[in-house]
């Protein structure tokens, strides 16, 4: 239901398809409600296998993503939960992948207990970008967890970063260079690849003859789709149709400034599966990808870019540094500073009415979703794993 689920599943299914044995260790699925999926219950331990994978499923406490609180309480339980189940496995190498970095902490005491060496994947500065979303103050908490962040990296035998920056974080901060590798998110382009529009989903949606700009994804407090519905109070047309999918801990009051300003060119929808993400897909125009504005999130690479790009939708990215990099060099689509509302409308405009700047960002698509192919990727990181096994 979501980019880390997504880019490790994926990876394992190419790592075994590639001949190695990978056992995954992970609660059961609730995202992003905290509610169990159906089929599936909140039980000590239970085991099932996805395309060659074996998936076993731990208990932990199961929270909603709001509140400090319970989320670090469902962080810790699963630690706890992890190292315990994999005290059972016979593994060759451990990888343990974060946010939320507490996991991370589970496979060192594993790689101590199996005497095995152990990958770190560093998918986000935690806890610093929870501190720049204002989620956590920084005070001695946060000078504590940075600690123990340090320790962790410095405990790992090899790192694995999803952009640069962060890489060139961890150097500035102390960290070996030689053990920090990169392997950065893609798309599956055989799942994703441009087709017509859905035209059942649109007339469900009463989408036909609009110019629709879409958000799929987490709401949360990163994502600054806040900033975006009160722009939206300012847009002049009903031409162009906005359509929220997903959930997450800002989704209330998100439904509550739509009233507040009556803004009736948005639709929300809520989370769907992965398999029906491209359906979604189809039916947009352009992808709309925002963050907040911060510092942290200039090292920030957003997944929705490369399956946005792999079906030719132009981005709209409200991210600054590395995101704006890949968009700006690859003319997949238009930035506009995070926030700021001047830019954003005029970036939006621009696309709803320039046919030939939208062709040429259809094309840049095409060349962003072949540079950033899934499976090169995680040949990229299984060579990592090999490597490390061997030694």
């Amino acid at each position: 239901m979501n980019a880390p689920a997504t880019r490790t599943f994926e990876h394992c299914k190419i790592w075994v398809e590639e001949g190695a044995e990978v056992t995954v260790v992970t609660c059961a699925p609730n995202f992003p409600a905290g509610k169990v999926f159906k089929g599936y219950r909140n039980r000590l331990r239970q085991t099932e296998w996805m395309s060659g994978i074996k998936v076993v499923r731990v208990w932990s406490y199961i929270t909603p993503n709001v509140g400090f609180a319970k989320r670090i309480a469902d962080y810790l339980s699963f630690a706890l939960s992890a190292f315990i189940a994999g005290l059972t496995e016979k593994p060759d190498v451990i990888i343990a992948t974060s946010p939320q970095f507490f996991t991370t902490l589970a496979g060192y005491g594993l790689s101590l207990a199996k005497r095995r060496p152990w990958i770190f994947e560093l998918r986000d500065l935690w806890p610093e970008s929870i501190a720049a979303v204002g989620a956590m103050k920084r005070g001695r908490l946060v000078r504590w967890l940075e600690k123990l962040e340090l320790f962790l990296y410095r405990k790992a035998d090899r790192i694995i970063a999803v952009t640069p920056a962060f890489r060139a974080n961890l150097i500035e901060r102390g960290v070996a260079a030689n053990k920090i590798g990169v392997v950065t998110n893609g798309v599956d382009k055989t799942l994703f690849e441009p087709s017509p529009k859905d035209g059942l989903l649109c007339e469900q949606l009463a989408l036909n003859d609009k110019f629709v700009v879409g958000y799929i994804g987490t709401h949360g407090m990163a994502h600054g789709l806040e900033f975006i519905l009160r722009s939206l109070s300012k847009l002049n047309t009903q031409d162009i149709h906005f359509l929220f999918i997903g959930d997450g801990a800002e989704k209330k009051k998100l439904l509550e400034i739509r009233e507040q300003f009556a803004i009736t060119n948005v639709s929300f929808v809520d989370s769907v599966t992965k398999n029906e993400v491209a359906r979604y897909l189809s039916v947009l125009d352009v992808a709309l990808v925002p963050l907040r504005r911060s510092e942290t999130f200039k090292t920030v690479i957003p997944s929705k870019i490369f399956e946005a790009a792999a079906m030719r939708k132009p981005i709209l990215l409200g991210v600054d540094g590395q995101a704006r990099e890949i968009i700006e060099s690859y003319g997949a689509g238009l930035y506009f500073e995070p926030e700021n509302q001047e830019a954003f409308l005029r970036q939006l405009k621009r696309l709803a009415t320039d046919k030939g700047l939208y062709q040429e960002l259809q094309s840049g698509c095409d060349d962003l979703a072949a540079a950033y192919d899934r499976k090169a990727l995680a040949l990229d990181m299984l060579a990592t794993i090999s490597q490390l096994r061997t030694q």
